[in-house]
C-alpha cells in the first residue's frame, strides 16, 4: 500500500513539474495574463467591476497550480495593480495536508479595498493569510449578484476557474511574496 502511495506521489509530481512553465514567466507574460484574467471576472460580474474600481489595489494570480494526492500544494505568479498600473509583481505559495488527490489550474484575484490594508501589504517581507491578513472570499450570487456584507471587508477574494467561480475554497496559510521580474 505505502509503494502506490509513494508510486502516485512521485507520478502526480511529475505531471505537475510537466504543467508547470519551463521558466519563469516574464513581466510582460505576467502583465497579459492579469490583463485577461481580469477581463475575463469584469465580463463574468459587473459587481466585480465595480469592486476593482473602489479598490486601492488589485492583486491578480491567473494561473495558480495545485495538486495533491494526500500532500499537496500550489504555486503562481501574479501582479499587483494600483489604479491600471502594474507596482509589483509576487508569487502565492502553499502546502497542505489531508484528504485531496488531483490537480486543477485556477485563478485568484484580491482586492485591498483601503490604502492602509495595501500599505500593509506591500511593506510586508512576505504576507501570510490568516496571519498578516485575512481575506474575505466573496460569493457572487444569480446574475453576477455580490452580497453587499462583505464589500465591509477591508480584503476581498475571488477564486475561480475557466468554468467560473470556485466555492468551499481557503486560502488560509497561502504565502504570498514579492518577485523581481
Amino acid at each position: 500500500m505505502a509503494v502506490r502511495i509513494v508510486a502516485s506521489i512521485i507520478m502526480l509530481v511529475n505531471l505537475w513539474i510537466l504543467a508547470m512553465p519551463a521558466q519563469a514567466a516574464s513581466a510582460v507574460e505576467i502583465d497579459q495574463r492579469v490583463t485577461s484574467t481580469l477581463n475575463f471576472f469584469t465580463q463574468s460580474t459587473y459587481a466585480g467591476k465595480k469592486l476593482i474600481e473602489q479598490a486601492s489595489g488589485v492583486l491578480v494570480f491567473p494561473q495558480i497550480y495545485q495538486a495533491g494526492v494526500g500532500v499537496g500544494g500550489g504555486y503562481g505568479e501574479g501582479a499587483l495593480l494600483e489604479g491600471k498600473q502594474t507596482s509589483g509583481y509576487y508569487n502565492i505559495a502553499f502546502a497542505s495536508i489531508g484528504f485531496q488527490l488531483g490537480a486543477q489550474v485556477k485563478s485568484q484575484i484580491v482586492l485591498f479595498m483601503t490604502p492602509q490594508v495595501l500599505a500593509q501589504f506591500k511593506a510586508s517581507q512576505g504576507w501570510e493569510v490568516g496571519v498578516d491578513g485575512s481575506i474575505t472570499l466573496v460569493t457572487i450570487g444569480a446574475a453576477g449578484s455580490i452580497d453587499t456584507s462583505t464589500i465591509q471587508d477591508p480584503i476581498l477574494g475571488f477564486v475561480f476557474s475557466n468554468k467560473g467561480l470556485m466555492y468551499n475554497l481557503s486560502l488560509e496559510g497561502s504565502k504570498i511574496t514579492r518577485i523581481h521580474r
